[in-house]
């Protein structure tokens, strides 16, 4: 097997095994559920960050949706033990959520940095890093770092 064959690749015009198939979609259900906790506590550190605070209005209008929704995911990151807040005032991380914050900013950085290695333009690279931060594995990301040392090497 040449190092450019992938082992669990079928040819094109066959269905992947069911299982193989049922885990990645598992996966990629998985990155969707944590993806919105991630977003919002790398966003809060960020505002807390540059502002000194965050608050509920901030974050409503960084996303781009409701009061109601950021007060709805602010109840479970709650629960989860990832921010914490009381009413009328600002949201604070808790040492959970800035670890969870501190692993999201790095991971979109190598998926950044990665991204315009290849050249891509910045605010594609930018763009595109959201989305494929929250679905990278720790192994891709590995491979990224590797490409941009490699790069960096040059």
């Amino acid at each position: 097997m040449s190092d450019k064959t992938v082992p669990d690749k079928p040819p094109a015009d066959t269905l992947v095994d069911p299982g193989q198939q049922a885990r990645w979609f598992n996966r990629v259900r998985e990155a969707h559920q944590a993806e919105t906790a991630e977003d919002y506590v790398e966003l809060i550190a960020d505002l807390i960050e540059a502002q000194g605070e965050a608050r509920v209005v901030d974050l409503a209008n960084r996303f781009g949706v409701s009061h109601a929704t950021v007060n709805k995911v602010i109840v479970r990151l709650n629960r989860e033990g990832l921010v914490s807040n009381q009413p009328y005032r600002s949201l604070f991380l808790t040492e959970s959520g800035k670890g969870l914050a501190r692993r999201c900013k790095e991971r979109h950085r190598v998926v950044l940095d990665f991204l315009l290695a290849l050249g891509i333009a910045p605010a594609t690279a930018e763009a595109d890093a959201e989305g494929v931060e929250h679905h990278v594995s720790e192994e891709t990301l590995a491979a990224f770092r590797h490409f941009i040392v490699k790069q960096n090497q040059k």
